[in-house]
């Protein structure tokens, strides 16, 4: 039987700030498509509950709260896994994330120059294919910090994508964690599509499935709330002189992550910045 999903869609008189989608994602939606005034968000039928909705029109109501826009129309349907991928197969293009890595869904073309890593994704619902601004941020810091050959950690690996290209940019493993099934099949056939099931080992679980102080660098891409949960563990399971990488935060959630950074004795070594959206490197 196909998987469901829920589709809401908000209809708006505007478009809608950058930070109001990714106000909505941090209640737990995976992905978004937007349509001119229209934007649909996605999440798994059994992440959704009645109190999703007041949430979003919480949201909504805030974003407009200085205008004279009406409020925007919300619609809520559900929809099967098959009707989704039809729409991304249609859409979804080989993408340069940074000067070196390219990511590719399998149904495209793409031949890469020598100097290029190809990175083959199918997304299915997980949405690691380089289109968001936190996964292009999280490529690019990985790049930047990966060395001497690092023992790899991708906490919530979705599609495997990060874990995939930790492996391809020199890292001698990888193991990616993430408690969602879909995500947890999706990135073992996406670590099998580039060849790296000798390197990249995929867990269903969260955190606490992997071992503690192995990891040279720990990657992160969820959402702040999240994040600042499980910084204890995350300092945990990193090796002496490590860095860990967080992304899916917002440039407004830059204060509090900030802030608990320093109540764990994490210090910060660089930040990017893509739209409305951060990303940090830190180290112990």
């Amino acid at each position: 039987m196909p998987r469901t999903f829920i589709e809401l869609t908000i209809e708006s008189a505007e478009p809608l700030d950058e930070q109001v989608i990714g106000l909505i994602s941090q209640l737990g939606f995976e992905g978004f498509w937007e349509d001119g005034l229209s934007l649909r968000c996605y999440i798994a039928t059994e992440r959704w509950d009645g109190d999703l909705l007041p949430e979003v029109e919480r949201v909504l109501r805030m974003a407009i709260s200085s205008s004279r826009t009406a409020a925007p129309a919300v619609h809520v349907r559900t929809i099967e896994e098959e009707n989704w991928n039809a729409r991304w197969e249609a859409t979804i293009k080989p993408i340069h994330v940074t000067d070196r890595i390219v990511i590719a869904p399998t149904w495209a073309k793409y031949t890469p120059e020598p100097h290029e890593i190809l990175i083959l994704i199918d997304p299915k619902m997980s949405f690691g294919t380089g289109y968001h601004e936190s996964t292009r941020l999280a490529l690019l810091l990985l790049q930047r910090h990966i060395r001497h050959r690092p023992a790899v950690l991708d906490v919530g690996t979705g599609t495997g994508v990060l874990a995939v290209a930790a492996v391809k940019l020199g890292a001698r493993s990888a193991l990616g964690v993430d408690t969602d099934e879909w995500a947890y099949l999706n990135a073992l056939e996406n670590v099998a599509l580039n060849g790296v099931r000798d390197t990249v080992h995929i867990l269903r679980g969260d955190l606490t499935a992997a071992p503690s102080s192995e990891f040279d660098l720990i990657i992160c891409n969820i959402q702040r709330n999240i994040i600042e949960t499980m910084l204890v563990e995350l300092k945990n399971r990193l090796a002496h002189g490590g860095t860990v990488i967080l992304s899916g935060l917002l440039q407004a959630d830059g204060a509090s992550i900030r802030q608990s950074l320093r109540a764990v004795d994490l210090r910060m070594v660089e930040e990017l910045v893509d739209n409305e959206w951060l990303a940090l490197a830190v180290t112990r």
